[in-house]
C-alpha cells in the first residue's frame, strides 16, 4: 500500500495533521458546548484501558477510590491564597439554582446564590474539607485516597485531547504523618505514571522535578513525566505534588500523635488525564493515521473475512470464528487478547484503511485459499504495506511474541527519535542557536545546567522556550549555571512546549 491516509502530512502540518488523525481513527469530536469534545467509543475505549491498568497498579499500592462534589464553595478555594490565584483565571462559576421564563420565549438565570459554586479545576480544597473530618489519630494515616472525574478549566485555545475545557482525569489524594512519607508518596506515583507510560503507552518519559516558576499552585514541590512528541514539543504527561503543610493548615488537617499531641498533617496530591491519549497520537501515528501500541489497542487483532458466495462465506467466518477463540484463550499483558471479526458489507480496501486509520496492530485477512492451506495473511500496522503468510498454528502460537515485538519496536523507535533530538548546550549563544529561528522548527530538548530560580523563566520567555524539569537522575551533578554564571547543581530541560 502507498496511498497516504491523512492530509495534509506531519511534515506539512503538523497541528492540521493531529486533528485529521483524531478524526479519521474516529477517536473524538467537538461538541456544541465550547471548548468541550464528546470522546467516540474508540476513543473511549483507550481511555477506558489506561483507567484499568492506572487503577489496578493504584490498588496495587494501597489506595483506593472514592468520590467527591463536582461544585466547590467559593470559599474553600479563598482558603489557600497562592492556589486560588493560579486558578482563578481558568474557574467556571455557577451563580443561580434554576431557570424561569424570560419573557421571551427563553430562559434567564433565577434565583442567585448565596454563595457562587466553583466547577472543580482541581479537588484539593474540597477533599480536604472531608479529610479534616476523616483524619483524627495517627492511627488514621496515611489515607490514600483516588479519584477518577471530570474537571473544568476554562482554556481560551482548545485542541481535542491535548487542551479542552472539560477533561476526563484521575486525581490521587493523601495524607500522611512526616512529611518524608510524604515524599515518597509523592515519588513513588511518579514511578507509577513513568512505568505505565513506558510499559503501555510505549511512550518514552523524562522524570524530573519542575522548576520554581513552574510548580502546582500551593506546592512545595512538583515532579512531572515529561515527554517529546514528533514535532519536537514538550508534553508535560502526568504530574504528582508534594504539598507539605500548605493545603492541611488550609483545611485544618489536623492528627493526635503517639505522644497526645496535635499535629497539621502532609498532604500530596497527583493526577493524569485524558491528555495521555494526545501524547499517544502524537508519538506513534504516522502519516496513514492512528499508531496504537498492542497493550492500549482496543482490538489488538482484527480478523476480515473475505468470500464471494454464501457456501464460502459460512466456511470462511466459521474458520474466523475458531482463529478468534484460538487467539483469545491466550494472555498478553494480564489480559485475554482482544480479537474483532470485521464481516461488515464493505469493500476490502475500503475496510483495511479504516482499521489502518484506527491503529489496529495487526490486520488478518482470511480467504477461502486460505482455508484450503490452513493458513492466514497478516499485516502490521508499525509496517504498513507489508503482508506475510503464516499457517494458523504459527500465528496462534506466535501471537503473544508478534505483539510483544511490535510494542518494543514502538518504544525503541520513539526512544531512538527523542534521544535524536536532545543536546547538551553549555553557553547562552549554543542555547539562542538551538531554539532561534520558526518557532515550528524542529528543535527538541536542550538540557543545561541551571539555578532553579524565576531569572530562568524571564530569560527563556523571550523565545517561547519552557523549563519542562530538573531531571531526578542528575540530582548529584554540579556545574555553572549558563544563563548566571551562578554555581548550579541541577540540569534542567529546556523545550517549545504546548
Amino acid at each position: 500500500m502507498t496511498k497516504t491516509a491523512i492530509t495534509p502530512t506531519r511534515e506539512q502540518n503538523y497541528p492540521e495533521w493531529y486533528q485529521q488523525v483524531i478524526s479519521a481513527a474516529d477517536l473524538a469530536e467537538n461538541s456544541a458546548v465550547r471548548g468541550c469534545m464528546v470522546i467516540k467509543p474508540w476513543g473511549y475505549a483507550i481511555w477506558e484501558l489506561i483507567q484499568k491498568d492506572l487503577d489496578r497498579r493504584f490498588k496495587k499500592t494501597g489506595h483506593v477510590n472514592a468520590y467527591f462534589p463536582l461544585l466547590i464553595p467559593l470559599s474553600y478555594l479563598e482558603k489557600e491564597a497562592e492556589h486560588v490565584e493560579g486558578f482563578a483565571k481558568e474557574c467556571a462559576v455557577v451563580t443561580h439554582h434554576r431557570l424561569v421564563p424570560n419573557g421571551k420565549g427563553g430562559l434567564k438565570p433565577d434565583g442567585e446564590l448565596e454563595e457562587p459554586f466553583v466547577i472543580r479545576p482541581t479537588s484539593e480544597t474540597i477533599i480536604g474539607e472531608s479529610f479534616s473530618k476523616w483524619v483524627k489519630s495517627y492511627r488514621d494515616l496515611p489515607l490514600l485516597v483516588n479519584q477518577w472525574a471530570n474537571v473544568m478549566r476554562w482554556e481560551m485555545r482548545t485542541r481535542m485531547f491535548l487542551r479542552t475545557s472539560e477533561f476526563l482525569w484521575q486525581e490521587g489524594h493523601t495524607v500522611h504523618a512526616t512529611d518524608e512519607e510524604a515524599i515518597i508518596e509523592t515519588k513513588q506515583m511518579l514511578d507509577v505514571y513513568s512505568d505505565f507510560v513506558q510499559d503501555v503507552l510505549a511512550m518514552p518519559v523524562i522524570k524530573g522535578e519542575k522548576p520554581c516558576f513552574e510548580r502546582f499552585p500551593g506546592a512545595v514541590n512538583t515532579y512531572s513525566i515529561e515527554a517529546m512528541m514528533q514535532d519536537c514539543k514538550a508534553l508535560q504527561a502526568g504530574t504528582s505534588h508534594f504539598l507539605g503543610q500548605n493545603f492541611a493548615r488550609a483545611s485544618n488537617i489536623q492528627f493526635q500523635n503517639k505522644n497526645g499531641e496535635m499535629e497539621t498533617a502532609w498532604t500530596t496530591s497527583w493526577g493524569v488525564s485524558t491528555r495521555m491519549i494526545c501524547g499517544l497520537i502524537m508519538t506513534h501515528s504516522d502519516d496513514n493515521g492512528l499508531v496504537l501500541p498492542p497493550r492500549i489497542a482496543p482490538q489488538q487483532f482484527v480478523i476480515q473475512p473475505i468470500y464471494r458466495t454464501d457456501e464460502q462465506r459460512e466456511a470462511v467466518l466459521a474458520y474466523c470464528k475458531r482463529l478468534k477463540q484460538d487467539l483469545e484463550d491466550q494472555q498478553f499483558a494480564r489480559d485475554d487478547i482482544r480479537v474483532h471479526i470485521d464481516d461488515r458489507d464493505i469493500q476490502g480496501g475500503a475496510k483495511s484503511w479504516e482499521w489502518i486509520k484506527k491503529g489496529v496492530p495487526v490486520r488478518i485477512e482470511v480467504g477461502a485459499r486460505d482455508l484450503e492451506n490452513n493458513s492466514v495473511m497478516i499485516a502490521r500496522r508499525d509496517n504498513v504495506g507489508q503482508k506475510e503468510s503464516l499457517t494458523h498454528a504459527a500465528l496462534v502460537s506466535g501471537a503473544i511474541k508478534l505483539l510483544t515485538e511490535i510494542q518494543d519496536n514502538l518504544f525503541a523507535k520513539a526512544v531512538e527519535f527523542r534521544n535524536s533530538k536532545m543536546q547538551n548546550v553549555a553557553s547562552v549563544a549554543e542555547f539562542n542557536q538551538f531554539f532561534s529561528g520558526d518557532a515550528n522548527v524542529d528543535n527538541g530538548f536542550a538540557v543545561a545546567y541551571a539555578v532553579d530560580e524565576t531569572c530562568i523563566e524571564d530569560f527563556i520567555k523571550p523565545l517561547k522556550v519552557t523549563a519542562r524539569c530538573m531531571p531526578l537522575a542528575d540530582n548529584d551533578i554540579s556545574g555553572i549555571c549558563i544563563f548566571t554564571g551562578k554555581a548550579a547543581n541541577r540540569k534542567m530541560v529546556f523545550a517549545k512546549s504546548y
